[in-house]
C-alpha cells in the first residue's frame, strides 16, 4: 500500500523515476479498488451496462488518471526512454503491447532523468533510524 500511497503523493510529478515495483503495485492496487467498485455500483444500481461503468468507479477512474500517466512517465524515465513514448499507446495493440514490455524493463543506471532508484537507500517512516 505504500507503493500506492507514494505514487498519489506524487500527483502531478513528471519528473524523476519510478521503479518497477513502484508502478506495478500501483496498477495492481488501482485494479483491485476498481474492481471492487464496480461491484458495489453493481450492487447498488448505479452501474451502466450500456456505458460500461458506474458512478463509483468512473469517478475513481477520473480520480487516478493523472497519477497513472505520472507514474507511467516516471517510468519510462526509469527505462532511460522519453515520456513521450507513451503516446504509444494511440497505435492499437502493437503500441500497447511495445510499452507493456518498456515497462518491464530493469532500471538503467544512473541518466539525465536523475540517479537510480534502487541504488538509493528506500526509507520508510516505520524504519527505526539513529542519527
Amino acid at each position: 500500500m505504500d507503493w500506492y500511497l507514494k505514487v498519489l503523493k506524487q500527483y502531478f510529478d513528471f519528473k524523476g523515476r519510478a521503479r518497477r515495483k513502484e508502478y506495478w503495485m500501483f496498477g495492481l492496487i488501482s485494479a483491485v479498488i476498481s474492481i471492487v467498485l464496480t461491484l458495489i455500483d453493481m450492487g447498488t444500481g448505479m452501474y451502466n451496462d450500456a456505458f460500461g461503468a458506474g458512478a463509483l468507479s468512473s469517478i475513481y477512474s477520473l480520480a487516478i488518471m493523472i497519477p497513472s500517466i505520472a507514474v507511467s512517465v516516471r517510468r519510462l524515465h526509469d527505462t532511460d526512454h522519453s515520456g513521450w513514448w507513451l503516446l504509444l499507446i494511440l497505435i492499437p495493440f502493437l503500441g500497447v503491447l511495445i510499452l507493456l514490455v518498456v515497462m518491464c524493463f530493469n532500471s538503467k543506471d544512473d541518466n539525465e532523468y536523475g540517479p537510480n532508484p534502487k541504488a538509493e537507500p528506500n526509507f520508510t517512516d516505520n524504519d527505526n533510524l539513529t542519527a
